[in-house]
């Protein structure tokens, strides 16, 4: 596990960040907060890019969760036979949308303990859903997040709750609300698993890695 970084050091990475991108955004498509949930519940295992070309025919006949129930489970299959697991994953889109439906007035919940217990919403995809759509600063650690934040050592954890803790504690309030999409496109294309960019790094130099790449 790297060395955490200082809080100067881990503001100097923010600051280029946000210099280089200031709104970083989010890569899965969606219409509405309820169609956000459904593409995060989806991406679990798959490409945001394959999710993307999944859900554009289903988001365009089903971006409620009414539309969606009476599109069925076979048809929800038809639209996203080309992720994996579809079978679960639409029965979970399925089962989440009768939930929405039945107790929540069609409305997606907006705490997290709420959106948790909706089948195939697991602390990640709701972290997602409560940063992109109601700008809350939750840090949704997926495995390109665990990687630059231990590698990096800007938040280092031995698990992804530990990860998420890390981020809140150590980064400064003014990044937080946009720190997990700034990590997760850093690790996405350019601090890679296997060879990481670090001649392409906006922090090479500060970066408590020390098997750089040139």
């Amino acid at each position: 596990m790297a060395n955490t970084l200082t809080y100067a050091e881990i503001c100097e990475c923010f600051r280029r960040f946000h210099a280089a991108e200031p709104e970083p955004k989010g890569e899965l498509e969606h219409l509405n907060a309820f169609t956000l949930v459904v593409a995060v519940a989806l991406s679990a295992q798959a490409t945001d890019a394959g999710v993307n070309k999944a859900t554009r025919g289903l988001f365009a006949v089903a971006d409620t969760p009414e539309k969606m129930l009476a599109l069925g489970e076979e048809g929800v299959i038809e639209h996203i036979k080309s992720i994996g697991l579809y079978r679960n994953k639409a029965k979970n889109v399925i089962k989440l949308s009768r939930i929405l439906v039945e107790d929540y007035g069609g409305d997606v919940p907006s705490s997290r303990a709420a959106l948790q217990s909706l089948p195939g919403v697991g602390r990640k995809t709701a972290n997602v859903v409560l940063n992109m759509w109601w700008g809350h600063p939750a840090q949704a650690v997926d495995t390109h997040i665990f990687r630059v934040g231990n590698r990096t050592g800007i938040a280092p954890g031995k698990d992804v709750v530990a990860v998420e803790r890390a981020i809140e504690d150590n980064v400064p309030a003014e990044y937080q609300r946009h720190a997990h999409h700034w990590l997760i496109l850093h690790g996405r294309y350019v601090c890679v698993a296997r060879k990481p960019k670090c001649g392409a790094c906006l922090i090479r130099d500060i970066c408590a890695y020390e098997d750089k790449t040139t």
